[in-house]
């Protein structure tokens, strides 16, 4: 056989199903790792006593309301899984177009971490920074005209920030996907002594059609029009945008940042860790989460083998975490190897 490179020797001599046909060495020589460190678990909370609701589009995860919510983490602490993302569901009759009650220092994310960071001061609390489960119209910012207005929107969002922080928040997270909110919020922060709230910025957030079981969990759907949120969030054809975006970000003050959706973004994710040299999470979104767990329930798939496969696809691209709806599911199985 004709040799197959300049550097290491040809087949017969080499033989690499040797390292892969015994167990040891095909642990020793595994490139990437997974690990119950390197997850996030995002959860819906929503008003009321006793709610434990499970979202259609997503089976086997739930909106909780804050009482049963804690046993919930109680369940996550336990995995040891080391951080939390929170988003809410806001009842219709509380939205308006300015999504006001997302200033509201009492409305429901700031009671939820307040209640969190009392009685699990160690675990990572995430929140959300953005306004489509606030808005009436389920855009991520203020409408002027029908049109998102970037920089009205950025005094909402630095207000949001702030409440969050002083709730309690370890690291504050805009999605919004608006020019210049990480360097707005890094301010304001600071400005306001919470130098050590840390953000992690979705500096790639495309304009995705997975996000739609995301947005049946937290309502942010407009049942009567299609929301195109392309004027913000990036076109799914572009790349070296999103390098731009993570830098940018990078550069106003962002601790961490986020790629999202994941998968169908590998090739973000490598080139912002390989390039960037920047702690990069991916987000294995709704829409993923949705065609694994269906595609299993109907027997197409192996669901753990599948839910293992796919995290490690995000480590092997340059990950350093993920959040994912599988995070408990993953923490069980890597604990049972």
């Amino acid at each position: 056989m004709k040799n197959l490179s300049n550097n290491f020797p040809s087949f017969p001599s080499t033989r690499l199903r040797r390292v892969r046909s015994s167990y040891f060495s095909k642990l020793i020589t595994s490139e990437n790792n997974l690990s119950v460190n390197d997850l996030i678990m995002p959860l819906f909370v929503t008003d009321g006593i006793g709610v434990r609701e499970e979202i259609k589009s997503m089976p086997g995860i739930y909106r909780y309301s804050l009482d049963t919510l804690m046993g919930h983490i109680d369940d996550i602490i336990k995995m040891e899984i080391p951080a939390i993302a929170l988003f809410p569901r806001i009842d219709s009759n509380l939205k308006d177009s300015d999504g006001s009650l997302a200033l509201d220092p009492d409305n429901l994310i700031c009671r939820v971490v307040k209640k969190i960071k009392s009685e699990y001061p160690d675990l990572g609390v995430i929140c959300d920074v953005a306004l489509d489960p606030y808005t009436d119209h389920g855009h991520d910012g203020l409408l002027v005209n029908g049109i998102v207005d970037n920089d009205k929107t950025l005094n909402v969002l630095v207000e949001q920030a702030i409440l969050q922080a002083e709730a309690g928040c370890d690291a504050v997270a805009p999605s919004d996907m608006m020019d210049g909110r990480v360097a707005a919020i890094r301010l304001a922060l600071d400005d306001n002594g919470h130098q050590k709230t840390q953000i992690i910025s979705y500096a790639a957030k495309y304009a995705s059609s997975f996000y739609g079981p995301f947005r049946d969990a937290v309502g942010s759907k407009n049942s009567n029009t299609v929301i195109d949120k392309s004027s913000y969030q990036m076109n799914p054809a572009n790349s070296n945008e999103a390098i731009r975006e993570i830098s940018l970000d990078i550069n106003e003050g962002a601790d961490m940042v986020i790629v999202k959706p994941g998968m169908p973004y590998l090739d973000i994710i490598y080139r912002a860790s390989s390039e960037l040299k920047f702690p990069t999470l991916a987000y294995q979104v709704s829409g993923e989460y949705a065609m694994i767990k269906h595609a299993a329930e109907k027997n197409f798939l192996d669901l753990d083998k599948a839910i293992i496969e796919s995290l490690l696809s995000f480590k092997r691209a340059g990950a350093c975490g993920i959040l994912s709806y599988f995070s408990i599911d993953a923490a069980k199985l890597i604990k049972s190897l």
